[in-house]
């Protein structure tokens, strides 16, 4: 195992080797699962349920039949992504009471929208202390999800109302409010793009001035769809999602919406004090120019400061 930074990890995605690698599909809001198999390919006719061996990135798995391949070929195009455990750097800390929905930091400040109709807040806040500098509340029809910056602007999605909300990045003072076609999760942005996820397997792709959508990107890992895409941070280069009620984060190439990396956070939630079984895994932010990762959860009491460690 070789620990690596936040910066050399995103370009270190060379030398995956061909593998038969199974996403137990989603159904009826239930998120997809990981589960891995040995290296080796195998004529269609030859594979089973049996022939899966998993490791301890599972959690369960389909019938091996629902990802059959007629051809040798066909099969060779799974790719196995790079695999990331972490290590705990330092620890900072968060309000249990926030239900964490979208998390950046920039210049210096950590930056926290929060979700429930009621509780939905928009917060400016020292990392270091875990104190509130400024923060404004949602109006109670509102369900707050992910944000993000783009130079001064700063934009808060909402989950179901089609809106989004603009404000000044400073001083938190509402600017102007966009519509959103869709359910609003994580945002992130990344090569003059916003990427809007809405709980599904594909990323919307908006332009940022008149916040339009010009596209979308659908996301795989060895050519199944990966569900349930929540906060987003563009990391160089690469998208980085959570997956609702998982204890992964992909990493997501934005050119062709293939997971490059998978990032296992096993026991992280279970390392801090939660409340509740909402409190899941969720908010990723970075500092560029320190090359930090964070990572924390819903109803956590810790954000934690990781480097991950190449498996």
């Amino acid at each position: 195992m070789k620990t690596v930074s936040p910066q050399r990890v995103v370009t270190q995605t060379s030398g995956f080797g061909a593998a038969v690698r199974v996403i137990a599909l989603m159904g009826f809001g239930l998120p997809y699962f990981f589960s891995f198999a040995p290296a080796t390919v195998l004529p269609a006719s030859s594979l089973s349920t049996n022939s899966l061996q998993t490791n301890s990135l599972q959690t369960t798995s389909l019938p091996f039949s629902s990802f059959f391949f007629s051809s040798v070929a066909a099969q060779e195009a799974f790719t196995e992504p790079q695999r990331y455990s972490y290590k705990i750097v330092n620890r900072y800390p968060s309000d249990m009471a926030a239900f964490t929905q979208g998390l950046l930091f920039n210049e210096g400040v950590l930056f926290r929208g929060t979700g429930k109709r009621g509780a939905s807040t928009l917060s400016r806040i020292e990392l270091e202390t875990g104190k509130t500098l400024d923060e404004v509340s949602l109006s109670s029809r509102y369900f707050g999800e992910g944000i993000e910056v783009v130079g001064d602007r700063l934009f808060q999605l909402t989950w179901q109302s089609h809106v989004v909300f603009e404000y000044d990045k400073n001083t938190l003072e509402r600017r102007a409010t966009h519509y959103n076609p869709t359910e609003g999760w994580g945002l992130a942005y990344g090569n003059d793009t916003l990427y809007l996820s809405d709980g599904s397997d594909e990323l919307h792709l908006v332009d940022p001035t008149s916040f339009t959508f010009t596209g979308k990107l659908r996301v795989t890992l060895n050519s199944q769809p990966v569900g349930n895409l929540n906060e987003l941070e563009f990391i160089n280069g690469e998208i980085w999602a959570n997956v609702w009620q998982t204890d992964f984060i992909v990493r997501i190439s934005p050119e062709s919406g293939i997971v490059t990396g998978l990032i296992d956070l096993s026991g992280l939630a279970q390392r801090t004090a939660r409340d509740g079984a909402e409190a899941v895994l969720n908010g990723i932010a970075y500092d560029e120019e320190n090359a930090r990762l964070f990572v924390t959860g819903k109803y956590w009491a810790t954000l934690y400061e990781i480097e991950l460690i190449e498996q």
